[in-house]
């Protein structure tokens, strides 16, 4: 699964990005510093991970991950090939989510291609490129249901929410902000449009605001506003901050955080939510010689979710003793919880959960 960080020029994508991955991405103040998207996999910090190496003292302790991308900054008339548009969209188009970064900061040293801060407003640039290009897309595909409707009558109400669709981009709506009924759901995930992928606003702010207190600053209230309205979600972080807080070792760290008063920082709360973003949970492998998170999405079922491990186990699958996490840290050990009954056996139709420490028992 990726993440794609967007953004216009100069609003903090790279050096976020870096902060992120430690891929040192190179982050200057001009326009199109990146143009190849940088690619990072990261950890999904997760201290169930860390409480379960305590517990059974692995060898190897191997956490989930999730891949971001630093995607060059767009600009007005991208859509129509400015600033290397095209290129731009179209990596846009590869990633499963968007971490849509926007300046809520004020500083002189950084040129703003605007002129001046405006998240609204720049949110509404970008939003616009990506609109267009959906709308092009839109238009093909209604062109192409048009012409097969002729010979088959069952494409009416997918040609009749495309034309629906079509309008409400137009008003400048985005697709995730349209109303849509189970059916038309599959209908717009088969088009993979743009402006139709889930979105955090990622408002990079100064020190100074989280001192004087976030919602003290109108720039990030307007973009929680503006993504209420459309189903977005709102993330605050510095970005300058946080490049500071990772090139501190776990220790420094946390008695850095202490030092501000902050349980976590915000990059581990931008990768979780990043996590959750695209509907991923982890369920637990634990023991010798590896301590492990798997990702799976929300709704997979045991021997789906048993596959992730080797394709061996979802084929011969038979059952999956399950325990969450929470209550084997209640009872202290593994024996202890199987004493009270706490360990599960579970079948092929078990939905997996969030948290669920598994072994898998199958036959191949």
């Amino acid at each position: 699964m990726k993440l794609g960080i967007v953004g216009l020029p100069n609003v903090g994508k790279s050096t976020l990005f870096n902060a992120i991955t430690n891929a040192g991405a190179q982050s200057a103040n001009y326009a199109f510093c990146t143009i190849e998207p940088n690619v990072g996999v990261v950890a999904v910090p997760d201290y169930r991970i860390d409480k379960l190496a305590e517990m059974y003292n692995p060898a190897k302790i191997t956490p989930a991950t999730i891949e971001f991308v630093d995607i060059a900054g767009l600009v007005k008339g991208a859509s129509k090939g400015e600033g290397l548009g095209n290129k731009f969209l179209s990596h846009i188009r590869e990633v499963d989510a968007i971490i849509h970064v926007v300046r809520c900061f004020d500083n002189d040293d950084i040129i703003h291609v605007e002129g001046s801060i405006d998240p609204q407003r720049d949110i509404e640039t970008i939003n616009l490129e990506l609109i267009l290009s959906d709308v092009e897309i839109l238009d093909r595909r209604i062109t192409k249901v048009e012409k097969d409707l002729k010979g088959d009558k069952s494409l009416q109400k997918e040609l009749d929410f495309l034309k629906r669709l079509r309008g409400e981009l137009e008003n400048g709506v985005n697709a995730r902000a349209v109303e849509a009924d189970e059916e038309e759901k599959e209908f717009l995930s088969d088009v993979a449009l743009l402006s139709s992928k889930p979105i955090i606003y990622a408002c990079n702010m100064s020190e100074e605001d989280f001192a004087n207190g976030i919602r003290d600053n109108a720039r990030y209230n307007a973009v929680c506003k503006l993504a209420e309205a459309e189903g977005a979600e709102t993330l605050p972080i510095c970005a300058e901050l946080e490049a500071q807080i990772a090139e501190l070792d776990k220790e420094e760290k946390e008695m850095f955080l202490a030092d501000l008063g902050i349980e976590q920082g915000g990059l581990d709360l931008l990768i979780q939510r990043s996590y959750n973003l695209l509907g991923l949970i982890s369920y637990l492998t634990a023991g010798q010689p590896e301590v492990r998170a798997w990702t799976i999405k929300k709704g997979t079922k045991a021997p789906q979710a048993a596959g992730k491990i080797h394709t061996d186990f979802e084929r011969g699958f038979i059952r999956a003793e399950v325990i969450h996490f929470d209550d084997l840290m209640a009872n202290g050990t593994m024996q202890a919880a199987k004493e009270k009954g706490l360990v599960r056996s579970e079948g092929k139709e078990y939905v997996m959960k969030d948290g669920d420490i598994v072994l898998f028992r199958f036959n191949v």
